[in-house]
């Protein structure tokens, strides 16, 4: 997800009180939200939520990678339900951001993480899973299908980040990741831009689809704006862009079976540039664009999603007809 969303936080807000750190104890489950668990994966704990394998799932386990700026809350809130029944899953917190403890200086570039979530999944007895990834998740979930090949079933981009892109990262992430001014601005500056900002950024993540009226609330995603994980999410995004010029022109390695899903109306990452450069580079990949789509297949066009994860399951959905049908129900969107 994008910056904007980064700054949007009440200064006043539960979620911004306290320590500060990403790796706070979650809070108790409610009715809507799920309790998370931490778990030591090597000097430091990822928080997740495991849903264990029900009776008569038809899907292998499914792992869900969240984007920049959120936490698992953000996948957790579009597959939960719809795949209620059919699957093993497990939703986590990237290191230093929702719940999980931001560990050593490496887990800030994908291949770190992407060790973290293989140490998390060993340790929850998940041997080889779909992974299910959005936006800056595209970047560890490549990587992961590079360094853990053996673990990945299948994979499912959603509006991935994974190659470099024209242009620099937005000053304000540099600002944030300085060890000088990156913390007096990220307690001071942040929190009330945040507080102005959330509504509006939030539904420019969306756009031109409607964004859930209760997103901000079901995501908690007023936790990305704690100073500590802000801090971790800008040197993420900072980080990005020189890891992927070194990765994507290894991608070419990757064999799983993987679907790449995008929409032209993306404002948030550049489809020609990571969706058609992750199909070119995954040989026997499937690209499925949709038309008026934004930088949310997750809430947006779920059916296509779960589709997807379907076919690489091996399973024979009509993903282009799903596709096609989406479109259809977008069409509305077209003159915003």
């Amino acid at each position: 997800m994008t910056l904007a969303i980064a700054l949007s936080v009440s200064p006043g807000s539960a979620e911004a009180q306290g320590t500060g750190r990403a790796g706070n104890n979650p809070p108790a489950a409610t009715p809507d939200l799920p309790q998370g668990e931490r778990i030591d994966v090597g000097g430091f704990k990822l928080n997740s939520v495991h849903v264990p394998r029900p009776k008569g799932a038809d899907l292998p386990p499914l792992v869900f990678i969240h984007g920049a700026s959120t936490s698992l809350l953000d996948p957790y809130g579009a597959f939960r339900t719809p795949l209620d029944g059919r699957a093993e899953m497990l939703f986590v917190d990237r290191p230093g951001l929702g719940f999980s403890d931001a560990g050593g200086s490496r887990n800030r570039f994908p291949d770190g993480q992407a060790d973290a979530i293989a140490t998390l999944m060993q340790k929850r007895g998940i041997r080889r899973a779909i992974i299910v990834s959005h936006s800056f998740g595209g970047a560890i979930a490549a990587t992961f299908a590079l360094r853990h090949k053996e673990m990945v079933a299948g994979l499912v981009f959603l509006s991935p980040a994974t190659h470099p892109w024209p242009g620099g990262i937005e000053w304000y992430y540099s600002v944030a990741k300085s060890p000088v001014i990156g913390p007096l601005f990220t307690a001071l500056v942040v929190p009330p831009v945040g507080l102005l900002s959330i509504d509006k950024a939030t539904r420019a993540v969306f756009a031109p689809n409607p964004r859930p009226d209760d997103y901000i609330e079901k995501t908690r995603a007023r936790l990305a704006l704690r100073p500590g994980a802000f801090r971790n999410n800008a040197t993420d995004i900072a980080n990005l862009l020189g890891y992927v010029r070194e990765v994507a022109p290894r991608y070419r390695e990757i064999t799983a079976p993987t679907v790449i899903i995008t929409g032209d109306r993306d404002g948030v990452v550049l489809p020609e540039i990571h969706s058609v450069g992750l199909h070119k580079a995954i040989s026997g990949s499937r690209l499925i664009r949709i038309h008026n789509l934004g930088h949310k297949p997750d809430y947006v066009v779920t059916d296509v999603a779960i589709a997807a994860i379907e076919t690489v399951a091996g399973r024979h959905p009509d993903l282009d007809g799903i596709a096609r049908r989406a479109e259809r129900r977008l069409a509305k969107d077209d003159a915003k």
